[in-house]
């Protein structure tokens, strides 16, 4: 059966792209947004007080197949999740991304100059169409201009995802978050893998389907420990990084000690 979280199908509605796949009473085409805002959030519902399931950062396209009340229904084409998002959030995108920031967050300017009004707080990987430069300053569509320094091309990637996941260290928990100034366990995972390049899906039970079984005494850097629910990455062979809410933030913890405290893990995986 089709996974729900990831296929944008209703009894009543469904993509036109997934006709013939699926049972709907009706297809419909989708209509191209991209997210506005530092960052947006996915809900399970058309309302400010729903689940957040996800999010979008800025510059990341969402296809939205309906709109109503001021929401819009429809799926992020990076990690492909279904679900609600503020149609106040989300504006046509003309420029395809050519950069990505790489800080962990940035300011955008309201001029090519450090002195000038800041704008937004921009998360690492959140895509940046630039229009324009001065100086050392690269002008956004739908921003400011962001110094050239927190920014890298498309296609320009780290290497290391426990290095990056690590950049989050003390970050709050945030259920659905993938934000630098919150995220979930598997926001951090999806994070640190989409910065070094690597597609990644959202949800825990999905990226416990990545990469090779590993053996518990042959852990080693960037290898991944899930739990029902849970993921966290290795930092070496004894140290685990995760976001968690037992600790609440981006926490480093050694991975006896989280397995004495959660359970042993349900698996254990080599990227």
């Amino acid at each position: 059966m089709s996974d729900p979280r990831v296929t944008l199908a209703r009894a009543d509605l469904a993509d036109a792209a997934l006709e013939g796949q699926v049972r709907a009473e009706r297809f419909a085409r989708t209509l191209p947004y991209r997210c506005a805002i530092p960052a947006a959030a996915i809900r399970s519902a058309p309302d400010a007080a729903a689940e957040q399931w996800d999010q979008l950062l800025f510059g990341e396209d969402f296809a939205v197949l309906e709109t109503g009340r001021g929401w819009g229904w429809g799926q992020a084409t990076r990690d492909g999740y279904v679900g609600y998002v503020r149609m106040a959030d989300l504006a046509a995108g003309a420029l395809p991304p050519t950069h990505r920031v790489s800080a962990l967050r940035a300011y955008a300017f309201t001029s090519a100059h450090i002195k000038s009004a800041p704008v937004g707080l921009y998360s690492l990987n959140a895509l940046v169409s630039v229009e324009g430069e001065e100086g050392r300053f690269l002008k956004a569509e739908g921003s400011g201009w962001f110094a050239r320094e927190q920014l890298e091309p498309i296609g320009q990637f780290e290497s290391d995802p426990a290095a990056v996941a690590l950049t989050y260290l003390g970050a709050p928990y945030q259920w659905g978050g993938r934000e630098s100034l919150g995220l979930d366990c598997s926001g951090l995972i999806q994070q640190a893998l989409y910065a070094c390049g690597r597609a990644c899906p959202r949800d825990s039970d999905m990226q416990a389907l990545l990469g090779e079984p590993v053996a518990l005494k042959a852990l080693a850097r960037n290898d991944l420990v899930f739990w029902k629910g849970h993921v966290g990455i290795m930092l070496d062979a004894q140290r685990m990084l995760h976001a968690n809410a037992f600790h609440m933030q981006v926490q480093i913890e050694p991975v006896a000690e989280a397995i004495a405290r959660i359970g042993e893990p349900a698996a254990l995986r080599r990227l």
